[in-house]
């Protein structure tokens, strides 16, 4: 299971949302992970209200 507190650990040069959806876009696609976990809320300053939507439906 994908954290996403590890995609951020692992991707520090990450300095927005819109970063972040798009390399969790990269992983969904080139990797065998399934599922994934919202463990943390990501702390950027242009993190949506429907940030959860947003993140599930670039992983899936």
């Amino acid at each position: 299971m994908l954290l996403i507190s590890e995609v951020m650990i692992a991707n520090p040069a990450l300095d927005s949302f819109e970063d972040l959806v798009v390399v969790l876009k990269t992983i969904a696609n080139e990797s065998d992970e399934r599922f994934f976990q919202m463990d943390v809320k990501p702390d950027y300053g242009d993190t949506p209200e429907n940030w959860e939507d947003r993140l599930e439906a670039a992983f899936y």
